[in-house]
Formats: C-alpha cells, structure tokens, sequence
C-alpha cells in the first residue's frame, strides 16, 4: 500500500440512513473509489442478513468490490476465507452488534493485524453501533442508562478496544438511549480519554488522529474530565451517586470540528 500514513476512521453512532441522500454510508463508498470494501459483521448474530442489506447499499452508492468476514468461532478467525476477504481491501466496515465479540474474535489473529496494517497505509476503517465502540482504546460493554451514574450499582464494564481511536471513549445510540450517565461515568474512572458520545445518524470522521469532522443529523457529546475534580469514585461507598467537578462538555453537531490536541471545538 505504499508509503505509510495513517488512515481515516468513520465512527457512526447506528441507525445510519440507507436511504434517501446516505450522507453517512456515502462517505465510506466515496472513500472506496476503485478499491474494495469488506464488510466485517463479526458482532452481529445475524450477519448474514447484515451482509446483504449493506452490500445492496453499497452498491446502490457505487461500491464495485464487496467482501464479508463473519466469523462464528475463533477457530475460524485465521482461517484463508477470513484474511482473504481483508487482505486486498482498502475499507473496513464493523456493523453493528456487541462489541465484545469483535475483540474476542479477532484479537490477536493476523485479521486484525491486516486490519491495522490497512488503516496504518490509508485506508479507511469504519464502524457503527458496536463497531463505533470498538474503535477506542477502551470501551463499554455494560453499564445503564437513562440514570445519573451510580458507583458500583450500575455495573459498569469496561474492555479493551481496538485502539484505532487513542484517547477515546466511544458510545453511541446516544441520545436516543439516554447515555450521558454512563459516559460520565466511565469518563470518570479514565480521565485520561475524552468520552465521545454519537448520537444515530450522524458520525465522526477522524484524520490522523488529530481532528474529527461531523457528518449526519443528530450531535456528538465530548466529555473532558483532564481538569476534573472533586470525583468520589475511589473514596464513596457503593450505590452512592457520582460526584465529579469541572468535567467539560462539547456539544457539536454538522459542520462542527475537533482539535484533539487542544481539546477545543470549532464551527467550520
């Protein structure tokens, strides 16, 4: 793939239209051009079902080359028809599901290492739903929703993600399932990484890991806890609700940018 240059990634909070303009998805075609696109529905129980409803968009929208990896067992991860179906391509697509399965699955197979070779040359690597999540370096894969964070009761899980997105939490149906509880709350234990909650429809498009674009109709929440005090994560007893002072929150939405590095957000 030539000289080395990382890619782009393009992390949608699920629900992305498939009809009509398809701001979204078109941008991952758009990004296909000539090349190939494998479409990975290792998170989903029906990825079958998955794979012919992406593969008529995508080609709808333009997309020539299509391959699936839907791996069931991690037997099969490693197996030719599974590096085949990513070796050649220069766009990955996670679809939706349980992002556990997309780690547990490929972890550590030459898939993900091909995955990672492909977005570290400039390719594209792009998830919804379960595969927004999986993007970060950590990620949730349990906790409640639509209640302010409690300690200990809302059984908040974390697991490590695929690292594309460093410095990152990502969550997403955002707003439509309440998360911003959950969020704070992992923001919390990991002040280090800024929370990015992506509402349905709409995505981030990040280059080089120092900015991200907003695409689609709904918003993204970036929490910022590097100044934050006043937690009581370490000292409160289980069941008390989360105290944490001086978190920051961005709300952007179409048009809106990201500076990574100075954590600031700006309008085109």
């Amino acid at each position: 793939m030539g000289k080395k240059q990382q890619g782009k990634l393009i992390i949608i909070g699920g629900r992305e239209d498939k009809e009509g303009d398809m701001e979204i998805l078109r941008a991952v075609a758009d990004g296909v051009g000539d090349g190939k696109l494998c479409i990975v529905s290792v998170a989903s129980s029906v990825g079958d079902e998955l794979w012919e409803s992406y593969r008529h968009v995508f080609r709808e929208l333009g997309v020539k080359k299509m391959s699936h990896l839907d791996v069931v067992q991690r037997t099969k991860s490693i197996d030719t028809a599974g590096y085949n179906a990513v070796k050649d391509a220069n766009v990955i697509f996670f679809t939706g599901g349980d992002q556990l399965k997309i780690t547990s699955e490929l972890g550590g197979t030459i898939i993900q290492e091909k995955i990672a070779e492909i977005y570290n040359h400039g390719g594209i690597i792009a998830g919804t739903s379960a595969g927004a999540s999986v993007m970060g370096e950590t990620m949730m894969i349990a906790g409640t929703s639509d209640v302010s964070f409690r300690i200990g009761s809302n059984a908040l899980k974390m697991a490590p993600g695929l690292g594309f997105a460093t410095n990152m939490m990502i969550d997403q149906h955002f707003a439509e399932r309440g998360r911003i509880g959950r969020l704070i709350g992992a923001t919390a234990h990991n002040p280090k990484y800024l929370g990015i909650g992506i509402d349905e429809n709409t995505a981030i498009v990040l280059q080089d890991k120092v900015r991200f674009d907003v695409i689609g109709a709904g918003a993204v929440y970036v929490l910022d806890a590097h100044e934050a005090h006043g937690c009581n994560i370490s000292e409160a007893e289980q069941d008390v609700a989360i105290s944490i002072f001086d978190v920051k929150l961005h709300l952007l939405s179409k048009g809106n940018w990201f500076d990574i590095a100075q954590k600031q957000a700006f309008t085109s």
